[in-house]
């Protein structure tokens, strides 16, 4: 066993600040949590849905790569979470905020009508559980 501490190695001191600053494999986690907690809950919501709209348009081949990343079964389920997201969020973000989302998620549904081969049944399709059926 060695009688040295860790303290007295500066790769594993957080003192040095060398040492304790963030690397690319080993996020700041601190910061990042300074960093979100300045962050309206609204903006979250509404970065997640945006992330969520864009992740289901590239699933369902609306991108430059069309077909390359096309995947209905993920398109599906990125969809469906959206809507439940919007659902969810509707009483806590202002309709500033809301209308554009809903307005994506439609476009986004009826995107997924169209390229389902053999198309669900009016409220069957993704998130129509939450928004009611979705007509072309």
């Amino acid at each position: 066993m060695s009688d040295t501490s860790p303290s007295d190695h500066p790769e594993t001191n957080s003192d040095h600040p060398e040492t304790a600053s963030a690397s690319p494999e080993t996020p700041d986690f601190d910061a990042m949590t300074r960093d979100i907690a300045e962050v309206p809950a609204v903006e979250v919501i509404v970065t997640v849905a945006v992330n969520l709209m864009s992740a289901a348009a590239v699933k369902l081949g609306l991108t430059e790569e069309g077909d390359k990343y096309k995947d209905l079964d993920e398109a599906r389920k990125l969809v469906h979470a959206l809507a439940g997201l919007l659902d969810a969020s509707a009483t806590e973000i202002s309709s500033f905020h809301a209308a554009p989302l809903r307005d994506g998620l439609k476009s986004l549904q009826l995107a997924f009508r169209e390229a389902s081969v053999v198309p669900d049944e009016p409220g069957q399709g993704p998130g129509e559980k939450y928004t009611g059926p979705i007509f072309g």
